[in-house]
């Protein structure tokens, strides 16, 4: 198979001279940070072979499994018992009528970034490209590692629960991997009061962390001791997945008293697990800061839409959407409580609605104090936003409202080892939108200015950021 794809050409985004040479001359040559993914950390500790496209590329992606289901493709060849071959040649077949949607762009830089196929994938071509492209993927040249290396990364940051052993992390540090790998601890479990599962869950965070949890005192313990165990296995920031975030008056007599009711089986009021979580996530947030962690917060999905399918299949199975939740008040009041104690450590805020983008492009200004350069982020468009049009929109907006300039760039918040193209289709689009601005008069033809602007965004402000 020859690069010989009629539209991802090598100036593929690139509407003028001078985008071309942002791209070529300054941003493509950049390694890749990572700083936000779901990768199985496993699979790189035993430096896995996949068997065939579909474990690798199919299997796990709920992007591709929505798509089938919009045009109609049975279960079974999305996260059923059929076979390998078969789901792919399902998904194959589906390519054609996602034209708009970025999956087309993405599926085929990645077949022609990891596997040199220019070929246009389609119903026809499946069974050859499944042979060729699996006949590939299954050897040590093409191991989970080696994708990595493919594609120039230096750092991933996979997303773990605060229960996780961290073997797997162990065993890559004495491992002789370049590509630096970490975690990012996501407590949401413990801070979810409601949930179904609570208690079960917060057994076992006791369990692992030592601590008998009967009382909100031992919770904040456990949490501390999982912490310092995440850092001293190299962990330097945190995570969270939230509607928004909980901003709540209240008392610590109360924040105990909730706790305790809970932990005896008792059902909690709204009020009551609102004024839990805020207490909760504020504790954590203090505690990141006497760690020098980054702490991030993915707001505004609602999840599990489909009540039908979350039984059958579970969570993170392509049943989410984008949320109306409101955000600018509580968020600014958490920030601002946690500034006020002088305990805001470096915050990356993230919006599923594009509604919010003005909210978050103002907000990080709030808190921006000059204490570090970027110390606040906006990040970049995330999940549902994450196309040329979201992650357009979203510089824009930090353009005109703050300083694209100490961007920290993109992410992949994928579970796929074959997403990391993902970061050129981010620094196309990036070098596209300052090359129109020169093009037009907006900008000076200083190239090496921009062209250091370009880099700064795809990867040096991110390598300064994270403390690695």
């Amino acid at each position: 198979m020859k690069n010989e794809n009629p539209f991802l050409k090598n100036n593929f985004l690139l509407e003028s001279k001078y985008a071309e040479t942002l791209y070529h001359d300054f941003a493509a040559q950049m390694p890749i940070i990572d700083y936000h993914n779901h990768l199985p950390p496993k699979a790189l500790a035993d430096d896995h072979v996949f068997e065939n496209i579909t474990q690798a590329w199919i299997n796990g992606d709920h992007y591709k499994w929505r798509a089938m289901r919009n045009l109609g493709i049975d279960e079974k060849f999305i996260t059923g018992n059929a076979p390998d071959k078969e789901k792919f040649e399902k998904w194959a077949s589906t390519v054609p009528y996602t034209m708009r949607n970025p999956l087309y762009h993405w599926t085929h830089m990645e077949l022609s970034r990891y596997f040199d196929c220019g070929e246009l994938l389609s119903q026809k071509n499946a069974s050859s490209i499944y042979s060729s492209v699996s006949e590939k993927l299954n050897t040590p040249e093409f191991s989970c590692r080696n994708l990595m290396s493919k594609m120039n990364v230096e750092l991933v940051c996979t997303t773990e629960d605060p229960t996780d052993t961290l073997e797997h992390h162990q065993k890559l540090a004495k491992s002789d991997f370049d590509t630096k790998v970490s975690t990012a601890f996501r407590p949401d479990k413990s801070i979810l009061i409601t949930s179904e599962n609570y208690n079960a869950y917060i057994n076992t965070l006791g369990e692992v962390s030592g601590v008998s949890i009967d009382t909100y005192d031992a919770l904040c313990d456990a949490l501390t001791k999982r912490v310092s165990f995440f850092h001293d296995n190299g962990c330097r920031l945190c995570d969270h997945g939230l509607s928004h975030l909980s901003a709540d008056d209240f008392t610590e007599s109360e924040v105990k008293a909730i706790f305790k009711k809970r932990r005896e089986g008792h059902s909690i009021s709204p009020t009551e697990a609102s004024k839990f979580q805020s207490a909760l996530l504020l504790f954590l947030s203090e505690t990141y800061h006497d760690f020098g962690w980054v702490q991030q917060f993915h707001l505004g999905a609602l999840r599990n839409n489909n009540g039908r399918m979350l039984e059958k299949l579970g969570p993170d199975t392509g049943w989410d959407s984008i949320g109306d939740y409101k955000q600018a008040e509580s968020l600014s009041k958490f920030l601002d409580t946690l500034d006020g104690k002088d305990k805001l450590t470096k915050t990356i805020i993230y919006n599923v609605n594009p509604t919010d983008n003005a909210v978050m492009a103002t907000m990080i200004g709030n808190f921006n104090d000059g204490s570090l350069k970027g110390k606040i982020q906006w990040g970049s468009g995330w999940w549902f936003l994450d196309q040329k049009d979201g992650m357009t929109e979203q510089m824009n907006t930090l353009s005109n409202m703050g300083l694209i300039s100490c961007f920290i760039g993109m992410l992949t918040d994928s579970r796929s080892f074959l997403s990391f193209p993902r970061h050129e289709y981010f620094r196309r689009i990036l070098c596209n939108l300052f090359g129109e601005d020169v093009k037009n008069g907006e900008l000076p033809n200083d190239m090496d200015w921009i062209g250091k602007l370009v880099q700064d965004i795809s990867y040096n402000n991110a390598k300064a950021y994270f403390d690695f």
